[in-house]
């Protein structure tokens, strides 16, 4: 049928009033929208912050204004969905354009984007144009209604859904019958069920209690579950809450304060309250925390067993955003450290999916894949030695509150020299405390070993030790652990400037290099030099040099180590000792005696996963097709009885070293890059997927070991490949989401395809 038939026969159903059922937003609307616009129309990185996971959303519009610019010299005004403005209106004097609104004579903008999106179908699988620029760095137009037919012009082949396969017939329809009956919205605001407001009151007297250390606590614990979605025991499982600061008590309608940052002056008297998270979950801000009576009974243990006092409020101000450890130095350190210890996943996963939904401002400065481990409480001077902790609290100021653009370069120098001064004084107060030892790392739940993946400019955080044994690991401390939170998460800006964002990126390489060294303490001393040297080759020497402070290699260590190969004795220990911690095996990766595959799965399954381990462990010299993977492939393995598994196929990128802000490329290591292969989604945002029945894994993996160069990468792609213009694309696509809905549903959400390359 042609483009002119097939929009005449539109016309004529809407006109004529053939189907002329009212349509609701809610029950016809958004399941498209949720189908095909949401992987990436959503969060800050939404093209033309255009989001359209909600009525809300879709009511706010566009707007010219990138939320992610790096060079901007100046804040600019946070535009935060739900937040910020509450209206259409609202959102007009924010900058913000209609969609929905015909003007001029012309249909609506979102109609006259859907229409130009069908006007040129795209080949089915084939590789698109490469005059489509795809990914977060594309340049957006952002056209107005009035500068529609200009824009149409100059990209006929970027129409709506752009670069992927589009709507059908009855989805085009309907949104066209929608959109000419003047876009009615009838979404009504999620609302919680009897179960959930009773544990919501439960919180919520618990935040608002009256009392100094009350009010303290409740800071400390809003400031660190502010970015949550929070779900309750036995409550929906497609619920989620967040804390926020609001103007009203409970009981009354929630009036949220629309701070910067959740460690700004409110302003006024407020009340912690818990409001329903609205809109389509998307997988990539969906960071869970679960809240239980359980739950509710441990934080008051942990902040209320012992009487301790308050002698005064600490007040706001850049001061108190610069040192949380001051700011709530009257709270136990040990109910501050332990609550993040036992909660280490979800801190960990704020860092990486936190209020950045693209986050190369926390992912440029770690390698490619790691391990993370945690100092135990009774071991970690700062819980335990009152007069150490008086001694460097004032050390451990974060950068970040002044962005002042031409202080940028003083502002760095002055806290990382604070940095160095404190990591002087902690070797000093080491080197005079017990060797450390299997005790001092601490074991107390199934948090306490992490494995992170980077993916270029984001990365996954799972609960234990996945993959190869990885070229560095972390051994992060209170002061290590509560720093990383609030330099990447509570007091990052994303809508801030250059100086801010730098400044922020600076010192998290600090962080990192803190958690490297304290790491290298469990390593024999003659060995600590030579690690080191291997995490910072070429260039990373002039960084030590100039930025670090020098590594302890006197002080000894309980742990009964080889000096050669220390680090993999330790990792193999480690792996040993944490077995109980690592709730899936991992014998795709690690396989042992022969056996490379999960027990108790079907034979054909068993089959691909012992084809698949042939992939890891292996440099990309010898496997060349490593170089030709993007940093996150899926992997969609069809079943006999016609369920999907999904695989992931992680590029791991070697790296002479990550201490710089600039130059990544030319430090990669290519030859020596390697890949995991892991059961389930390892990514929210699939740089490409591969599809195929159970029986073909053997095959498939055979041709990737034999695919030397481009041209058969290609052959590969062609066979098994699911492009962007994949007829099946989005089913293909979604049943990621639903495979994350049927093993893990509390974290299933709508994953981003906005870094979807075009293979």
């Amino acid at each position: 049928m042609s483009y002119r038939f097939y929009v005449a026969a539109v016309l004529w159903f809407v006109f004529t009033g053939a189907g002329a059922e009212t349509i609701s937003y809610t029950r016809d609307v958004q399941p498209i929208l949720t189908e095909k616009c949401v992987a990436c129309h959503a969060c800050y990185d939404a093209p033309c912050q255009l989001n359209l996971g909600s009525a809300e959303g879709v009511a706010r519009g566009a707007s010219k204004t990138p939320v992610y610019d790096g060079g901007r010299t100046g804040a600019v005004d946070t535009t935060r969905l739900f937040l910020d403005a509450h209206n259409p209106l609202g959102w007009r004097q924010k900058g913000f354009y209609s969609v929905l609104d015909a003007q001029g004579g012309q249909a609506a903008l979102m109609s006259r984007m859907l229409e130009l999106g069908q006007q040129q179908p795209l080949q089915p699988n084939a590789k698109l144009p490469e005059s489509i620029k795809l990914g977060v760095e594309r340049p957006n137009s952002c056209p107005l209604p009035g500068e529609f037919d200009t824009y149409a012009k100059a990209h006929a082949l970027e129409g709506m859904p752009m670069g992927v396969t589009g709507l059908t017939p009855t989805e085009l329809s309907t949104l066209q019958r929608w959109l000419a009956a003047g876009a009615p919205l009838d979404q009504q605001p999620l609302q919680a069920n009897d179960i959930e407001l009773a544990q919501i009151q439960q919180w919520e007297d618990l935040l608002n209690a009256p009392g100094a250390r009350e009010s303290l606590v409740a800071r400390w614990l809003y400031e660190h579950l502010f970015l949550a979605h929070l779900y309750f025991q036995n409550g929906d499982n497609r619920h989620f809450f967040q804390v926020v600061r609001s103007r009203s008590p409970s009981g009354q309608a929630v009036d949220p304060i629309a701070s910067r940052r959740p460690n700004d002056d409110p302003g006024t008297l407020f009340y912690y309250r818990l409001l329903p998270v609205q809109g389509v979950i998307v997988h990539k801000t969906h960071i869970t925390y679960p809240l239980s009576a359980q739950k509710l009974a441990r934080v008051k243990e942990l902040f209320y067993a012992n009487d301790w006092q308050v002698t005064a409020s600490p007040g706001y101000g850049p001061q108190r955003r610069a040192n949380p450890f001051e700011t709530f130095a009257a709270i136990p350190a040990r109910a501050r450290y332990q609550f993040m210890l036992e909660n280490a996943e979800y801190f960990v996963q704020t860092f990486i999916r936190g209020p950045v939904c693209r986050g190369q401002i926390a992912t440029d400065v770690i390698r490619d894949n790691f391990w993370v481990m945690f100092q135990d409480p009774d071991h970690d001077l700062y819980i335990t030695d009152p007069n150490y902790r008086g001694q460097v609290a004032e050390q451990l100021a974060l950068p970040g509150q002044l962005d002042d653009l031409g202080a940028t370069l003083g502002l760095w120098r002055t806290y990382r020299d604070k940095r160095n001064e404190y990591e002087e004084a902690r070797q000093d107060a080491y080197a005079d405390a017990p060797a450390p030892s299997w005790s001092h790392i601490w074991a107390g739940n199934d948090n306490a070993v992490l494995s992170i993946f980077r993916h270029f400019d984001s990365a996954t955080v799972k609960k234990g030790l996945i993959g190869e044994v990885p070229q560095t690991l972390w051994w992060m401390d209170y002061p290590l652990l509560e720093r990383t939170y609030y330099q990447l998460v509570v007091n990052f800006d994303v809508f801030g400037n250059v100086s801010h964002q730098a400044q922020t990126r600076l010192y998290f390489d600090l962080i990192r290099n803190g958690a490297e060294q304290n790491f290298l303490r469990l390593m024999p001393p003659d060995a600590r030099a030579a690690i080191l040297d291997d995490w910072y080759q070429n260039s990373g020497k002039l960084k030590m040099w100039m930025d670090y402070q020098d590594i302890d290699d006197d002080s000894p260590t309980g742990l009964k180590l080889p000096d050669a190969a220390a680090k993999s004795v330790f990792a193999q220990q480690l792996l040993e000792r944490y077995a109980g911690f690592n709730m899936r095996p991992d014998p795709i990766n690690r396989c042992v005696s022969g056996n490379c595959y999960r027990r108790n799965f079907p034979k054909p399954q068993q089959d691909a996963e012992q084809a698949l381990s042939r992939l890891t462990n292996k440099p990309a010299a010898g496997l060349k097709v490593i170089q030709q993977l993007p940093e996150a492939t899926l992997l969609r393995v069809e079943e006999g009885d016609g369920s999907v598994d999904v695989y992931s196929l992680l590029r791991n990128r070697a790296h002479s070293n990550v201490a710089f802000m600039m130059g990544e490329s030319l430090r990669y290591q290519p030859g020596l890059d390697t890949l995991t292969v892991y059961p389930g989604v390892m990514s929210s945002y699939p740089n490409f997927m591969f599809s195929m029945p159970v029986a073909q894994v053997p095959e498939f993996v055979a041709a990737m070991e034999q695919a030397k160069d481009a041209p058969a990468f290609e052959a590969l792609v062609q066979r098994w490949g699911v492009r962007r213009s994949h007829p099946d694309f989005w089913r293909y696509f979604h049943d990621l989401d639903r495979y994350i809905q049927r093993t893990e549903p509390v974290e299933a959400g709508v994953l981003d395809m906005n870094r979807y390359e075009n293979l």
